[in-house]
């Protein structure tokens, strides 16, 4: 009798089981379309996606913390800005140095997992700083491993970003990052949530220092799954785009071009400049006020950071649908349009700041914001590899992070001065301004790039 009951119980769970591995198998690949990749390519992939996963976890504790935990230590807000900036200037000064010996390396790969094997042990040594030092020594040092971590995590986005164009053909780009970036929220999500939790349980600095191992942990586990995807010079990816590979189809590699000045390079690809501009207006805007919000929240508002954790929660949670919703539109849409048309309305969220009296007001904000975001951030990177010139990307790449590092400096330091001598509501009003502008300039200045056929050289 037992057995007449167990036996089909054990196979519905078996083949539940066998769904829900099917199911995650595709997912992990972006989905049903990666059947028409060969193996190898469907396993990088694979490896891309588990590497966004912790990736995103880890980001997502220090993204939301470490400001805080700088305060904690005894640093001031205009320490908060400084750290942006001197992140922001560190990582600006080693790109272009960086993006050219990864040129004459060409080891996409083994460069993003050294560089973000060093960042993340400063993580480490940021948790145990308590432990050695107190006062002002421990927030400078807090600072200068941040610093660090930051340029070392940037340093690895000319090797980065030339290796995701070539993991993710074109035509799919938009439904592949949808699904990573999905799985990317929910996992920030959780570790931003719990960590919240931990820290608000722990007497100070404890739960901060606990806080940053485990950033470290996850993130190690994020280097380890980066370092399992084998180089795209390997794996064949057939696409209908010549834009989406980086060598000709008979393996051979192109022949070298005779070095131009780099203004002279600029003048070939005028959507790439008026991209860049764009971007770096709308980046000085954003960090105007970038990072403050999380201050603000505990310093005007009296949050603790259980608050601050499950705020940025409900803003993940607001990223879900985003994705699912206007990750595919770019593929439809094309990435500018989308990009139109969150850019045009994120510029409302820091208005909306205006507005709040408690922590709890700023859900509503974040609801809206976390969706907005979304699709902006998946159609801004699919325009970034569209516009960035194929035969030269590790240092267009660089270039175009040096001009952005370089405007978040600025940002950084404007709005450090604005809080320090009007206050946060004049951070909210001047990081507004700032994003609209950015957003109005690729409005009026930047033509659709698809209209010939997603190559700018005919410019």
């Amino acid at each position: 009798m037992r057995e007449r009951y167990l036996r089909p119980l054990g196979q519905s769970l078996h083949a539940f089981a066998g769904r829900a591995s099917r199911f995650l198998a595709d997912q992990s690949a972006g989905g049903s379309w990666s059947y028409q990749l060969p193996p190898p390519a469907r396993w990088n992939l694979r490896w891309f996606w588990l590497d966004g996963l912790f990736a995103s976890a880890s980001d997502s504790i220090i993204t939301s913390y470490l400001a805080l935990f700088i305060l904690v230590l005894g640093g001031t807000r205009a320490q908060v800005g400084a750290l942006s900036s001197l992140e922001n200037l560190g990582a600006a000064l080693l790109l272009l140095p960086s993006a050219a010996l990864i040129e004459r390396l060409g080891r996409h790969r083994q460069v993003v997992v050294f560089t973000s094997a060093i960042a993340r042990t400063m993580l480490m040594l940021v948790a145990l700083l308590p432990l050695a030092v107190a006062g002002p020594t421990a927030v400078l040092l807090a600072i200068g491993l941040a610093v660090v971590r930051t340029v070392f995590v940037n340093l690895s986005i000319p090797a980065w970003t030339p290796l995701t164009a070539d993991l993710v053909p074109l035509r799919w780009r938009g439904r592949y990052f949808a699904s990573r970036n999905i799985i990317m929220v929910a996992a920030g999500m959780i570790s931003t949530l719990l960590v919240g939790q931990i820290i608000s349980a722990l007497p100070e600095p404890g739960g901060y220092q606990i806080a940053l191992g485990l950033a470290f942990l996850i993130g190690m586990a994020a280097t380890y799954t980066f370092a399992r995807i084998q180089e795209p010079a390997a794996v064949a990816v057939t696409t209908d785009s010549q834009a989406d590979r980086a060598e000709p189809s008979d393996g051979q590699p192109r022949a070298r071009e005779p070095r131009l000045s780099l203004l002279t390079e600029l003048r070939r690809y005028p959507r790439f400049v008026v991209f860049t501009a764009a971007s770096a207006v709308w980046n000085f805007g954003l960090n105007i006020g970038g990072p403050f919000f999380n201050v603000y929240l505990v310093e005007g508002l009296g949050a603790q950071a259980g608050t601050v954790g499950i705020l940025s929660v409900i803003s993940s949670l607001a990223a879900l649908p985003g994705h699912r919703l206007l990750g595919p539109l770019v593929d439809r849409w094309g990435a500018r349009r989308v990009q139109m048309l969150t850019g045009l309305l994120i510029p409302i969220m820091p208005l909306a700041w205006l507005l709040v009296r408690s922590p709890w007001q700023v859900v509503p904000i974040n609801l809206l914001g976390g969706f907005l975001w979304a699709g902006y951030g998946v159609s801004t990177f699919s325009l970034q590899l569209l516009l960035t010139p194929e035969e030269h990307r590790p240092r267009y790449t660089a270039l175009y992070q040096v001009i952005i590092l370089g405007a978040l400096a600025a940002g950084a330091a404007v709005g450090s001065a604005i809080a320090t001598h009007w206050g946060y509501r004049a951070v909210f009003i001047g990081t507004a301004v700032g994003r609209l502008a950015g957003a109005l300039v690729r409005f009026i200045r930047l033509p659709d790039p698809l209209a010939d056929a997603a190559n700018q050289k005919e410019w």
